[in-house]
């Protein structure tokens, strides 16, 4: 069996790590990968963005199956383009993946299926937008309506820094095309958990709940950033919400696609807040997390490739998915000056020594080979997994795999999990 996995970031080093482990031991191939995923899988110079260059791949070299990682080639049609040449691909078509290529339209899904969620309006106009923070006051979330690579969000305590926001958007152009739209949002107050489910057109199976961190610095200081690590389980998902997502926000949301006519098929994430009111969305993503995706893969007691066949021929069921009852940690070590501007090439130190504790599982995100050795290649560059029985031992053996690693200028958020700690887990 041939299975080609599209992307080149951490989350393509999970989901190649994991179907390695299935029991049909396929053949692997990943487009375009990156330094860790060309030790599991034959690299193709193809970049992920490239729907004609990858199809044209696939149809010399027929996979049996495609697994799409980002979210751009899904917005961009990739996987009607594979279903239109008699392909079989994991992922939601293009008109499903605009559940996450579009904030606005994201809402208005929303709104029409009863789904609980923050209070917003929509602008292009500068004026309007700042009128509008004016008038309902802070704190807000701006948000760029298009793709921004997880960067496009600002969480405003003040109406000053929303009005920056607002005008970096609209009139700086600060997020190019994605951000010509933007959602001025309520603040919702609470704990922000992730729930991804395996949807096959009509029926989704939740995984377990996992916990990013979005921001760069400990205690959620400074930018957002594309996830500074992420953990499973997160403890405030208790088991009794888990039938109400499920229902009034998976189901309710798939229903709506259904009955204008779209089907979704493959992954679908949904990011919630855990408020005093209960569960509320804030966003919907159209792929696997990252780096939430580290921390559940290494979790997963199942063969994965059946349960991405299912999606795609409409026979999921629970039994498709079971889990370790262990925890697992993945801490992101960044270049320097990320989410900005950062430095590449630069020699990445220690890799075999982390590797080689018990349990540790290191993901490669942004790095290259420079004649043969790794090199950082992204803002985001590795990300240090560990397993343990409890989350503590999954926390101290992430760290001290991390404490292996040496790249200059490395940055690493030292609090991962701390809210699971904090629980005494």
């Amino acid at each position: 069996m041939k299975i080609l996995v599209i992307g080149g970031g951490g989350r393509e080093h999970a989901i190649l790590w994991a179907l390695t482990r299935d029991r049909r031991k396929p053949d692997l191939f990943c487009a375009p990968g990156n330094a860790g995923t060309a030790s599991l899988a034959k690299n193709i110079p193809v970049a992920s963005e490239d729907v004609e260059g990858l199809l044209a791949w696939a149809l010399a070299n027929k996979p049996d199956l495609t697994v799409v990682g980002p979210e751009a080639p899904l917005c961009a049609g990739l996987v009607d383009r594979f279903q239109d040449a008699g392909l079989r691909v994991f992922g939601p078509c293009r008109a499903a993946a605009q559940l996450e290529g579009s904030k606005v339209f994201s809402k208005e899904i929303m709104v029409a299926a009863g789904v609980p969620c923050a209070q917003s309006a929509a602008f292009t106009d500068c004026r309007d937008a700042l009128a509008y923070v004016r008038k309902i006051g802070a704190p807000l979330v701006i948000k760029a309506d298009g793709l921004a690579a997880g960067k496009g969000v600002d969480v405003c305590a003040t109406v000053e820094e929303a009005e920056t926001a607002v005008r970096r958007a609209l009139v700086e152009n600060r997020h190019g095309e994605a951000g010509r739209r933007i959602l001025v949002e309520e603040f919702l107050e609470g704990e922000e958990v992730s729930m991804l489910g395996l949807v096959d057109g009509t029926r989704t199976v939740l995984l377990d709940s996992a916990q990013d961190h979005k921001r760069i610095f400990d205690g959620d200081q400074g930018p957002n950033t594309g996830g500074m690590g992420a953990y499973s389980p997160a403890p405030v998902m208790t088991p009794e919400w888990k039938p109400v997502i499920l229902e009034h926000v998976f189901d309710r949301v798939l229903a709506e696609l259904r009955r204008r006519g779209i089907v979704y098929k493959g992954v679908l994430y949904a990011g919630i807040m855990m408020t005093a009111r209960g569960p509320r969305v804030l966003e919907f993503n159209c792929r696997f997390g990252d780096p939430e995706t580290q921390a559940l893969l290494p979790r997963l007691a199942s063969d994965l490739i059946p349960a991405l066949e299912a999606c795609v021929d409409g026979t999921l069921k629970d039994a498709h998915v079971a889990w370790k009852p262990a925890a697992c940690v993945s801490v992101v070590l960044a270049s320097k000056g990320y989410p900005e501007a950062y430095p590449k090439g630069l020699a990445i130190r220690g890799l075999e020594a982390a590797a080689a504790l018990e349990d540790v599982i290191v993901f490669h995100a942004g790095t290259a080979l420079r004649e043969g050795n790794p090199v950082t290649a992204g803002g985001r560059v590795l990300g240090v997994t560990a397993l343990g029985a409890t989350m503590s031992a999954a926390v101290q053996r992430a760290y001290q795999a991390v404490d292996r690693i040496a790249f200059d200028g490395l940055q690493v958020r030292r609090d991962i999990a701390a809210r699971a700690l904090q629980r005494g887990l």
